[in-house]
């Protein structure tokens, strides 16, 4: 260090917090992230004899706007629910429109080829047949 330079610990965090900021924000101090903000609608999940039945609560959408899928588990509901009407002013705001995503872990093994989706009356149900146990046959092993 040249004569008269000061190693002040405070600096060093200062510049060692103001090198973090640049890497996280850019030079320019800030940074654009898009964020897609989903709503959950209500939703029950039960169960009978036969089958897991997924019940969610979403009126006021098409058909047409609902995504329905199964991957291993867990199964997604997702879609749209378009704002009907403009509006000049807002003075109470509660029911939820745009993207909706309902996620649902099954701990049942289901019959893929026997789910049904029924939507009616602003409930979208989900019907997920209950896998059949398999007997598995032992064969004798022949010496």
């Amino acid at each position: 260090m040249a004569h008269g330079e000061h190693d002040d610990p405070h600096d060093r965090m200062r510049a060692r917090i103001d090198s973090m900021y640049q890497d996280l924000f850019g030079p320019a101090g800030w940074r654009v992230a898009s964020h897609i903000h989903f709503w959950r609608p209500p939703t029950d999940v039960f169960e009978t004899a036969e089958a897991v039945i997924v019940r969610i609560e979403v009126p006021g959408v098409r058909e047409s706007d609902f995504s329905v899928s199964l991957t291993d588990r867990l199964l997604v509901v997702s879609g749209l629910r378009q704002d009907p009407s403009p509006k000049v002013a807002y003075h109470q705001m509660e029911v939820r429109y745009g993207e909706f995503r309902a996620e649902v872990y099954l701990h049942w093994a289901i019959d893929d080829a026997g789910i049904q989706a029924v939507y009616e009356n602003g409930f979208l149900q989900v019907i997920l047949p209950k896998a059949r146990k398999r007997q598995i046959h032992i064969a004798e092993n022949e010496r």
